[in-house]
């Protein structure tokens, strides 16, 4: 891995994928789209790229049921919702049945394929995974830890609609005397600030789990009775996320070349006189509510597919589009990871031109693929043929 990525990795901690706030201006890269075609996509004839059509055919829905003069940020890029209407309308008449050849013809029908480079040759890629934790819908013992609901008096506020240079910035809090404020961070919430003005949706077994939960954004909470719920993020409290991977490694509590989150969480739960001060380092504070059906939900709105949903910056690429990854980790099977993902999410950490968390599903087998992964890769984005996005730049 090049050192500015390790270094990266290490400040990191570990990658969050919760659509974390990020009020700090942040500088855009300059990237370049160098058009290449499918045929020379590293992988391209060995990918059972069927698998990724149940995210196709999501990202599409979302983006048919717009109007056609609806910009796909970034606009530069993605242009307008008309831009990417006739593709979109052509794989509704795919059948979900049809095998790799026909996904093939498809792609190589309606799209354009672009690599995405930087000065830096290669980019970081991590992973992430919707975690199983074991709740209650109420208090008991054993089941101490509350999953707070949205506040009512919390205000979430995208800059952008404001200053379009602000694109993507995003601050929370509440109204006081007609003036915004900072909301509470997340020590002041765990001692109780917020008080009855969020309600618990469910409480947890434990508050490790819980913590995890709120860096990875949605999970599936396992009751006594055999019932699952899925819980998603529904806000945030504004506070820049830190990740508490760094204190571990400033410290000499967990060597730079180990840090992952199977070893962040290994180190609190040793360490239980410290585990709540080191977890209230990080300020931020993510609220959650309920959700029904397929899951978890990315940041486009749609359920996300394990093995085949991508978390990008979407300064760079737009939601909705597929990606090509090209990627030194081993898939499922031990092979590289070299096959077509949708990009789906977002996420606090995930800031860069070549920048990309993977989707890995849920349980403990992802988060055995999603924990240590830290990989160098490139990727390559498929715009509509009718963007010529040259002229654009």
């Amino acid at each position: 891995m090049p050192r500015r990525y390790l270094c990266l990795l290490v400040f990191l901690g570990l990658a969050a994928c919760a659509p974390e706030p990020e009020p700090e201006r942040v500088t855009q890269e300059t990237a370049r789209y160098e058009k290449t075609s499918l045929s020379s996509l590293p992988g391209w004839s060995e990918d059972r790229v069927s698998d990724a059509l149940p995210a196709l055919k999501r990202s599409c829905g979302k983006i048919r049921r717009g109007y056609d003069e609806q910009e796909v940020a970034p606009a530069e890029i993605g242009g307008t919702i008309a831009d990417w209407r006739a593709p979109c309308d052509a794989l509704s008449r795919l059948s979900d049945g049809s095998d790799d050849a026909a996904v093939r013809d498809f792609l190589s029908d309606w799209f354009e394929v672009y690599e995405i480079k930087t000065g830096e040759g290669s980019g970081l890629f991590t992973g992430y995974y919707e975690p199983e934790l074991k709740g209650a819908l109420q208090r008991r013992a054993g089941y101490e830890t509350p999953l707070l609901g949205r506040p009512d008096d919390l205000v979430l506020v995208n800059l952008g609609d404001w200053r379009s240079g602000l694109r993507g910035e995003r601050i929370a809090g509440r109204l006081r005397s007609g003036r915004l404020v900072p909301y509470e961070s997340r020590a002041e919430i765990e001692a109780g600030a917020l008080g009855k003005n969020a309600e618990p949706l469910l409480w947890l077994a434990d508050p490790i789990d819980a913590f995890f939960l709120h860096i990875q954004g949605s999970g599936r909470i396992l009751l006594d009775d055999g019932r699952v719920l899925r819980v998603g993020y529904d806000g945030h409290n504004g506070h820049v996320y830190y990740p508490i991977g760094r204190y571990l490694v400033e410290n000499g509590h967990i060597d730079k070349d180990a840090i992952s989150l199977q070893t962040i969480r290994d180190w609190l739960r040793a360490n239980p006189s410290e585990m709540r001060g080191v977890m209230d380092l990080n300020p931020s504070y993510i609220f959650f509510r309920t959700v029904d059906g397929d899951g978890p939900i990315g940041a486009q709105g749609v359920a996300l597919t394990p093995g085949r949903s991508l978390a990008v910056d979407r300064r760079y690429i737009p939601l909705g589009a597929p990606v090509w990854l090209d990627i030194d980790y081993p898939d499922e099977s031990g092979k590289p990871l070299k096959r077509l993902v949708v990009a789906q999410d977002t996420g606090g950490a995930i800031k860069g031109a070549v920048r990309g968390d993977v989707f890995w599903g849920h349980g403990e087998t992802a988060a055995e693929k999603a924990g240590p992964m830290a990989a160098s890769g490139r990727y390559f984005v498929l715009l509509p043929k009718n963007l010529d996005i040259a002229l654009r730049q």
